[in-house]
């Protein structure tokens, strides 16, 4: 009797949870962006949801939540209902916020991994005005020449800022950190040689290395960028353990229902596989992944323990 009704309540759940694979998703689905429209996260996100929307034969709608340094957005989700109709798009700053500032949010906690959707490797850039040709050469001269060279970030804790750090820590290069709101506003300072070096996006900077205004010595990511094959990476240096982009990747409330996680996944990898994408990422400088939920989460986990490790080495304290 009672293996019965095991056997029984197992086939009831087994085809609760078909059926709801099957509806899902049944109602429209929103996709929270925890930034402003129009930046490079809400231009991806949007690029995903037009054919997201057509294979769920729901409308996907981009719900822009700015504020908190992505606080409010991950907030939204984590307290969303937990049937996947409520999604959030998120970068590296989803994970080193809590390690800096309060927040009621734990990123390993708080939400089930879907996928990592891109990666953006940023460039050791420095201004012709340093005379290092290399890596090496730059390390040497910094600390030939302690407390001269300036290196800018898009704010203080912000991924570029630890990016740099690590690079430290790794090297034990001197550089004065300078931080700015934005690295549109640090180009003035670079190009007029007031700062001489900074770990900004490829695609961003790829104007000014190409006229020579300013040089590239190393790319981020463990292997060489496509956008520029001539460039090393770090590793390639002899900077070790420095793997390092920015990145957006996809996630839901925690509990959100196994079934429902591996649809929105397969759906989004197609996307990502094709052509139009392929090429809409590349034009951004950027690479999609596509990696499962379980590697996902390994890689968010990783980020968490490596820049906590950054931020208490190098002392760094939120604004």
């Amino acid at each position: 009797m009672t293996r019965l009704l095991i056997s029984t309540f197992y086939a009831a759940f087994f085809t609760f949870s078909l059926s709801a694979q099957a509806a899902y998703p049944d109602k429209p689905v929103r996709l929270i962006v925890p930034l402003s429209a129009g930046g490079g996260m809400d231009t991806v996100t949007r690029a995903v949801a037009t054919p997201l929307a057509e294979k769920f034969g729901q409308t996907v709608v981009v719900d822009n939540r700015a504020g908190g340094g992505g606080a409010i957005g991950a907030e939204l989700t984590r307290e969303a209902p937990k049937d996947g109709h409520t999604l959030l798009m998120a970068s590296a700053t989803f994970v080193i916020h809590p390690l800096l500032y309060p927040a009621r949010y734990v990123p390993t906690r708080d939400y089930a991994t879907i996928t990592q959707v891109t990666r953006q490797p940023y460039v050791l850039m420095v201004h012709p005005s340093i005379p290092a040709k290399n890596v090496k050469e730059l390390v040497v001269y910094t600390r030939a020449n302690p407390n001269k060279v300036n290196y800018a970030s898009s704010g203080q804790g912000s991924l570029i800022h630890l990016t740099t750090e690590l690079f430290k820590v790794r090297t034990g290069a001197d550089m004065n950190h300078i931080p700015y709101k934005g690295m549109g506003g640090a180009y003035v300072d670079m190009l007029a040689g007031r700062i001489q070096a900074a770990f900004p996006s490829i695609i961003s900077v790829l104007p000014h290395l190409k006229t020579g205004k300013l040089r590239a010595l190393a790319v981020t990511s463990a292997q060489r960028a496509a956008t520029l094959p001539d460039i090393p990476s770090l590793q390639e240096a002899g900077v070790p353990n420095i793997d390092v982009s920015n990145w957006y990747g996809l996630f839901a409330p925690a509990g959100t229902p196994r079934q429902v996680i591996d649809r929105v996944h397969r759906e989004v990898v197609e996307i990502l596989k094709t052509a139009e994408m392929q090429k809409r990422m590349a034009g951004d400088g950027a690479e999609g992944v596509g990696s499962t939920p379980a590697e996902f989460a390994a890689y968010v986990k990783a980020e968490s323990v490596r820049w906590a490790e950054v931020i208490k080495k190098s002392s760094i304290k939120a604004d």
